[in-house]
């Protein structure tokens, strides 16, 4: 589990910075449409190869690396269209909307996901993966706003070129606080992620259906943060949002090994951990996104894009295989509390950012 997690998640570490090169050389659109087709066509191997008895672990590693790097070209390209198809006093908003839609589907995904592998087999499920790419590519394509065409970038220059989203958020203090804390959350997460499924099956004997209903309360939380995060920044100031809401995720985490601690009262704390956890996650999300879009020009957006991807979700691979190897020798819940207190500990890197008291997303642009 700590090998398949880590492959899947180094295909950020690997290809995010090219990833951001090319969505800054090229139109996003296209872009998102295409790795939206690649990904149907990548996860429909699965059903077919189960239905073939062919089926096997280098397989399904193989199939997250590719579809890995696919779904790190799609989101470094979506998070960088967004700006040219909203005026930027919208771009707040606009993530507020799209977080909704998110975290809506992840409502009903999860509980889908339960009731279908239970009656039609995993394999079969991962088909209406596929198929629901289909439908994005499609929603894409219904795009009809035009979009300029990228400026021609100088190809003797592609490693300083890939760089150059690193050296914009370290020249801006509040985003170099939030690349760090992203770092140091997403490793301490990596431990978590190998373990999160093993421990709700394994440890706390919930079922496929109770854990899709525990997912789909993280979907309800995102939803009712989505539609707060606006609100809660213009309230309370963009720098203290930033460090209470990291402290918060970290608080929800640790109800993730309270639940191999007490699994008695295991489905309770997960379904704690979810509900709250993903709420205080989206306030923040969505802010820090609102905010990187306004911050970054529209030259090298893509790379601070894929440099915040690099950051955060590309640390995840170091830390799967870490916490697989905790896990084998300490046991899941001393690991999941390792993780856990990580994650907590990375708020500290956004202290300093509690003097922007007052300033909203706007301002702080």
């Amino acid at each position: 589990m700590g090998i398949l997690s880590a492959v899947g998640s180094a295909s950020i570490l690997v290809f995010s910075l090219g990833a951001g090169v090319m969505v800054d050389r090229l139109k996003k659109r296209p872009v998102m449409i295409a790795t939206d087709l690649s990904r149907a066509a990548v996860l429909s191997i699965v059903p077919l190869a189960a239905y073939r008895h062919a089926l096997s672990i280098p397989l399904l590693i193989a199939i997250a690396v590719a579809a890995g790097i696919l779904t790190v070209l799609f989101d470094v390209a979506y998070q960088s269209y967004l700006p040219a198809l909203v005026p930027p006093e919208e771009l707040l908003e606009s993530n507020r909307r799209l977080s909704v839609s998110a975290s809506a589907a992840e409502m009903a995904g999860p509980a889908m996901t339960g009731a279908l592998v239970q009656a039609i087999t995993a394999p079969l499920a991962i088909l209406i993966d596929a198929l629901s790419f289909l439908v994005s590519a499609f929603s894409v394509w219904a795009i009809r706003k035009p979009e300029m065409a990228p400026a021609r970038a100088d190809d003797t220059r592609l490693l300083a070129e890939a760089l150059d989203g690193f050296r914009f958020i370290w020249r801006h203090p509040a985003l170099r606080a939030l690349l760090l804390r992203s770092a140091t959350a997403f490793l301490s997460l990596g431990l978590i992620s190998p373990l999160y499924l093993l421990n709700a099956i394994r440890v706390v004997h919930m079922s496929t259906s109770q854990l899709g209903i525990a997912i789909a309360l993280g979907g309800l939380g995102g939803v009712v943060g989505a539609w707060l995060a606006p609100r809660l920044s213009a309230r309370h100031g963009l720098g203290p949002m930033f460090f209470t809401t990291a402290v918060l995720v970290g608080c929800a985490q640790m109800f993730i090994p309270l639940s191999s601690a007490l699994p008695r009262f295991g489905f309770l704390c997960l379904c704690v951990q979810q509900l709250g956890g993903d709420f205080v996650w989206t306030v923040y999300v969505v802010n820090e996104t609102a905010l990187r879009q306004l911050l970054a020009p529209a030259a090298v957006i893509g790379r601070v894009n894929a440099a915040m991807q690099l950051a955060s979700r590309g640390m995840l691979p170091f830390g799967a295989l870490a916490g697989g190897f905790l896990a084998e020798r300490v046991g899941i819940p001393a690991t999941l509390f390792l993780g856990a207190g990580g994650v907590l500990a990375a708020c500290l890197w956004l202290a300093p950012l509690r003097k922007m008291q007052g300033a909203t997303v706007q301002q702080a642009a």
